[in-house]
C-alpha cells in the first residue's frame, strides 16, 4: 500500500512539470479569531470551488488549528466536519469527571468543593500559571488530527505548514516548523493567564495573536509568490462599550493583535488578496455561531472572486494537485494504523512506573485509536496527580515509539484544600460551614500523605489523619486518624425542636485497607471515641460516654455527581462493633457488645434529558432505645422531605426514595455551561428505637419539588417538601451535597 501511495505521488508530479515549474506559489494566512475561525473554512471551500491550489499555509490561534488540519491532507470540507464536530466548550475545563476520579478523591471533592489549586512548598504558596492546564484541549486536537507521528519538519506534511505563538519571556513571534501538531496548535492557542504556557524547545509559548495575528510575513519566508490572507480578528469597541472590567481586558488585548494584523498587512502588495469576512459582531468564544462564520467566510471570499480567479489553475492541473496531496496525506496517516512496537515513559512525578504502565494499559504489539490512547490518557490522568499528561507518537525503524509524558503538579507537592455548605430550611437556624485541610503528598516512597482538617460553623471539627500506601500500585493501604468534633444534637418531637445538647467527640481510627478497583474500596479497623454531651437544661446532667470496637467498610462509587447523578451507582456497608459505656443511667438490657450495620445505595440512569434515580438506606443496631448514642438520623431535603434536617433518629432506619429529574436547561432553555434540573421525588421511611417495634405500617410519605444546578463547587439548590402527615419545609442549599 505504502509503494502504491510513494508511486502515486511521483505520477501526480510528473504529470505537471510545466505546471510545478510556471506556476506561481500560493501561500494562504489564516488569522487568529477564537471561534470565528469557522469564517477561513469557509474561504478555503471558495478556493477549492474555483480550483486554487494551496502550496504554503500558516496560521495563529485558530488559524493554526485550521491551517494544520488542511496540511495534513484534508479537503475543507473534511475540515469542516471535524471542526463542528468537536465540543470545544469541553476544552475549557480540566476539571476531572467525578465518575473516574478514585473512590478516595470522590469523597474528598465532594466535601472540598471549591476548586482551588493552590499549594505550599520552599516556603512559597504556588498556583499553576494559567487557569487551565490545556489536558481537555489536547485531547479535542488529538481527535482532530488522530494520532500522527512528530515530524522533523512541517515541510514534510501535504502542505508545508507553520504555527505562530508568543515567547513568553522576549514578547517575540516564535515560528513553530517542527515536532508535535498539537503541541504547535495548542501553543499557538494559549491564551496568557486562561491557559497554561506551553513548552517547546524550551521556551514558554503563548498565544501568537500578541506577536503576530496573521503571520504574512511567515509565508512569504516560506516561499510563497502570492500571499491570500485571511482576517478575522476583533476589532476595537467604542467607549461606550468599555462599560466592564473584561471588556477593558479585551479591549486591550485587541490593541496587541490588531497592531501585529496592521504591520503584516504592510506586507501585503497589489498582487495579494486580503479577506476580511462581516465577523465584527460573532464572539470569539461562543462556539455555536461557527455555522454562520463559516457562511460569512464564504461570502467574503466570493466578494474578492475578481482578484482569486486569475490563481486558478486548470480543471487538469487542480485534479492532479489535489490527488498529489491526498496521496501525501493517505501516506502520513497510514502510520497512524501501524501498531505500538514500544511505550516511553517520561515521567517527571513521584508516581511509580508500574502504576503508571497498568494505568495507561496498552500493551506494545497493539495498535491504538485516537479513543483509546485518550482514554487511557485520561485514566493515568484521573490519578489526580498530574498537572498534565501527554502522548506522542516518533516512527523508528522497527515500528512505532509511544511516548507518555506525566508532569506532576507544580504547584505541589503539599496542597490547601477548601469547602463550603449552606443549607436552611426558612424554620430553624442556617447551617453553614466552612472545610479547610492542608494537605502534604510524597512524604514516602509509596506515596504517604498526611492531612490536617478544619470544619467551622455549626459543626466544628478538627482532624489529623495520616495515609500511607503499602505498595507502590497503591492499592493496600493503611489509615491513621484522630479527630475532636463538636456538634448540636437536638431533640425534635413531631418536627419540632425541644431541647438542644452540645456533643463533644474524641474518635481515633487505625485501619488497613484494599482499593479493588479505582472506584471501591475495603476496610477493616479498630475505633476508639470518647466525648461528653452537654445541655444547659438545669434538669439534666452531662453525660459522658466512651467506646471501643472493631469496624468493617465496603465502598464502591461510580456515580457522575453526588448530589444531581445521571448515571452510576454508589454503595456503602458498614458494620461496628462496639463496647458502648456512658455512666450508669443504660439500662440492663444493654449489650456488651453490640452491632451496628449502616448500608445505603444511590444509584441513577438516564435517557436524554432525563434521568432516574433511586436511594436506599436501612440500619440497625443491638442496643436498642437508650441503650446506645450511635442512632441513625432521617429528616432534610430528599431525606424524607417536610421534616427538618436529622429530626427523628433511632436506632434502626427504613428509608427509600425515587427521584425524576428533568434537564430544563438543557433541553428546553439552550444551557451549555451548567445543568439547571426541575426536580421530583417520593419518599418514603422511618426510624423506631425498639427493634419490636419496626414495621413498615409505621412508614411516613413525603414528596418534594425542587430546582436546582451542579457546579464546579457542587449544588445549588431550592425546593420544597411535604410530608402525608402535613409536615412542611422549603430549603435552600449552596454547595451541599444531599
Amino acid at each position: 500500500m505504502m509503494r502504491q501511495l510513494l508511486a502515486s505521488i511521483i505520477l501526480c508530479l510528473c504529470m505537471t512539470p510545466s505546471m510545478a515549474a510556471e506556476r506561481l506559489k500560493i501561500g494562504v494566512v489564516l488569522s487568529g479569531g477564537g471561534a470565528k475561525g469557522a469564517a477561513h473554512v469557509g474561504v478555503l471551500k471558495i478556493l477549492e470551488e474555483h480550483n486554487i491550489p494551496v502550496d504554503y499555509i500558516a496560521g495563529t490561534s485558530i488559524g493554526a488549528y485550521v491551517a494544520g488540519m488542511y496540511s495534513l491532507g484534508y479537503s475543507a470540507s473534511e475540515v469542516e466536519a471535524i471542526m463542528m464536530g468537536v465540543d470545544w466548550d469541553s476544552g475549557y475545563s480540566d476539571t476531572i469527571p467525578r465518575n473516574i476520579l478514585s473512590y478516595r478523591d470522590k469523597q474528598l471533592r465532594d466535601r472540598y468543593n471549591i476548586p482551588l489549586n493552590i499549594g505550599y512548598n520552599e516556603g512559597q504558596v504556588r498556583a499553576p500559571s494559567g487557569l487551565l492546564r490545556g489536558q481537555t484541549m489536547s485531547q479535542l486536537l488529538r481527535q482532530s488530527t488522530d494520532l500522527v507521528q512528530q515530524f522533523g519538519n512541517f515541510d514534510d506534511l501535504a502542505i508545508p505548514y507553520r504555527a505562530v505563538a508568543t515567547d513568553l519571556e522576549t514578547s517575540l513571534p516564535v515560528v513553530i516548523s517542527h515536532g508535535s501538531m498539537v503541541k504547535a496548535m495548542q501553543a499557538s492557542a494559549t491564551v496568557p493567564g486562561a491557559l497554561q504556557p506551553a513548552q517547546i524547545d524550551g521556551k514558554l509559548l503563548v498565544d501568537g495573536g500578541i506577536a503576530n495575528n496573521m503571520p504574512v510575513d511567515v509565508v512569504k519566508a516560506m516561499g510563497a509568490d502570492i500571499i491570500i490572507a485571511v482576517d478575522i480578528g476583533s476589532p476595537l469597541v467604542k467607549k461606550d462599550k468599555l462599560d466592564s472590567t473584561i471588556a477593558v481586558l479585551d479591549q486591550l488585548s485587541n490593541f496587541l493583535t490588531n497592531a501585529s494584523t496592521e504591520k503584516q498587512k504592510l506586507l501585503l502588495t497589489d498582487k495579494d488578496v486580503l479577506i476580511r469576512p462581516a465577523i465584527d459582531a460573532l464572539s470569539t468564544t461562543d462556539f455555536t455561531i461557527m455555522p454562520l462564520a463559516l457562511t460569512l467566510g464564504k461570502e467574503a471570499a466570493n466578494g474578492q472572486l475578481d482578484k482569486l480567479s486569475s490563481m486558478s489553475v486548470s480543471p487538469e492541473e487542480y485534479a492532479a494537485y489535489v490527488e498529489a496531496k491526498q496521496a501525501k496525506g493517505k501516506l502520513l496517516m497510514a502510520d497512524v494504523r501501524h501498531s505500538v512496537n514500544e511505550i516511553v515513559f517520561d515521567n517527571q512525578s513521584k508516581v511509580s512506573l508500574n502504576l503508571l504502565t497498568e494505568t495507561l494499559n496498552i500493551k506494545p504489539g497493539q495498535a491504538v485509536s485516537k479513543d483509546e490512547l485518550n482514554e487511557a490518557l485520561k485514566r493515568i490522568y484521573s490519578l489526580n496527580k498530574f498537572e498534565r499528561v501527554d502522548a506522542e507518537f516518533v516512527e523508528a525503524e522497527d515500528g512505532r515509539v509511544l511516548t507518555v509524558t506525566t508532569k506532576a503538579k507544580s504547584w505541589g507537592p503539599n496542597y490547601f484544600q477548601l469547602g463550603f455548605n449552606w443549607e436552611d430550611d426558612f424554620n430553624s437556624e442556617s447551617a453553614i460551614s466552612f472545610d479547610m485541610a492542608y494537605t502534604m503528598t510524597d512524604l514516602t516512597f509509596n506515596g504517604g500523605e498526611w492531612r490536617n482538617e478544619i470544619k467551622l460553623g455549626m459543626e466544628k471539627l478538627f482532624a489529623t489523619e495520616f495515609y500511607q500506601p503499602l505498595d507502590r500500585d497503591q492499592q493496600f493501604f493503611s489509615r491513621a486518624r484522630y479527630q475532636y468534633d463538636t456538634r448540636n444534637w437536638d431533640l425534635y418531637d413531631n418536627n419540632n425542636r425541644l431541647l438542644t445538647f452540645d456533643k463533644k467527640t474524641h474518635t481515633i481510627e487505625l485501619g488497613i485497607g484494599y482499593n479493588y478497583t479505582s472506584q471501591g474500596t475495603i476496610e477493616l479497623g479498630l475505633v476508639a471515641e470518647k466525648g461528653a454531651i452537654i445541655n444547659d437544661a438545669w434538669l439534666l446532667r452531662d453525660l459522658d460516654f466512651s467506646s471501643y470496637g472493631a469496624y468493617f467498610r465496603f465502598g464502591y462509587d461510580s456515580l457522575d455527581s453526588i448530589s444531581f447523578p445521571t448515571s452510576g451507582n454508589r454503595v456503602t456497608l458498614n458494620v461496628y462493633v462496639r463496647n458502648e459505656d456512658f455512666d450508669d443511667i443504660i439500662d440492663d438490657n444493654q449489650n456488651e457488645y453490640s452491632v451496628q450495620i449502616e448500608a445505603d445505595w444511590k444509584g441513577a440512569l438516564s435517557v436524554g434529558n432525563h434521568a432516574f434515580v433511586g436511594k436506599a438506606s436501612i440500619s440497625t443496631n443491638d442496643n436498642d432505645g437508650m441503650n446506645t448514642l450511635h442512632v441513625s438520623e432521617l429528616g432534610g431535603f430528599l431525606n424524607l422531605s417536610g421534616y427538618h434536617k436529622d429530626s427523628l433518629t433511632g436506632a434502626h432506619k427504613v428509608f427509600g426514595a425515587f427521584v425524576y429529574q428533568y434537564d430544563l436547561g438543557r433541553d428546553a432553555l439552550g444551557m451549555t455551561d451548567y445543568p439547571l434540573y426541575l426536580g421530583w421525588s417520593l419518599e418514603a421511611g422511618n426510624v423506631w428505637d425498639e427493634r419490636s417495634e419496626v414495621t413498615l405500617t409505621d412508614l411516613i410519605y413525603a414528596s418534594s419539588l425542587y430546582i436546582g444546578t451542579d457546579t464546579s463547587m457542587g449544588p445549588a439548590a431550592i425546593g420544597f417538601g411535604i410530608t402525608d402527615l402535613g409536615d412542611k419545609s422549603f430549603y435552600l442549599f449552596v454547595g451541599k451535597n444531599f
